[in-house]
C-alpha cells in the first residue's frame, strides 16, 4: 500500500515579461502594488513576516514571508483556513526573477496540493494567469 500523504502538485506559471527584474521586484513587494494586481494586504518583504492577503470573495489568506532575495526570489506560505470543507489549504508561493535579454523571466510555484483539493488546484491553476495579466497591466502603468 502507497503512502499518499506525501504525495503534492503544484501549479507553475511562467511569463516572458518585457520589464527589468527591479520593476517587478516592486510590484511583488509594494503592499499597494500587490493590491493592484493580487489582493489586498499587509505584506513586508521581511522573513518571518506574517501578513495577510484579502480575497475579494471575502476570504482571507494567512501568509508567512519565507525567503526574500531582492530582485531574484521571493517566497511566503499560502495558507486558506476552509472549516467548511473540512481542510486547510496550506502551500508555498515562490517567485522566482531571472533577467533576460528583453526584460525578466518570471516564473511562479505554487506548491502543497494534496489530491484531493481539486478544486483548489484547479484554481489556482485558472487564478494565476490571471493575476499575471493583471500584473503585466501594472508593469506597463508604472515608471
Amino acid at each position: 500500500m502507497n503512502d499518499t500523504t506525501a504525495e503534492t502538485l503544484s501549479v507553475v506559471v511562467e511569463r516572458e515579461i518585457a520589464h527589468p527584474p527591479e520593476k517587478i521586484w516592486r510590484a511583488l513587494t509594494q503592499p499597494h502594488l500587490i493590491q493592484e494586481w493580487l489582493m489586498k494586504n499587509d505584506f513586508q518583504p521581511v522573513p518571518g513576516h506574517r501578513f495577510n492577503l484579502h480575497g475579494n470573495w471575502g476570504g482571507v489568506l494567512e501568509c508567512e514571508v519565507l525567503v526574500v532575495e531582492p530582485h531574484k526570489t521571493l517566497s511566503y506560505t499560502w495558507n486558506f483556513p476552509h472549516p467548511e470543507a473540512a481542510y486547510n489549504l496550506q502551500s508555498v508561493v515562490t517567485f522566482t526573477l531571472e533577467s533576460i535579454d528583453g526584460g525578466t523571466l518570471l516564473r511562479m510555484e505554487q506548491k502543497g496540493f494534496r489530491p484531493d483539493q481539486k478544486q483548489a488546484y484547479g484554481g489556482a491553476k485558472h487564478g494565476w494567469r490571471e493575476f499575471f495579466t493583471s500584473l503585466e497591466d501594472i508593469l506597463s502603468e508604472l515608471d
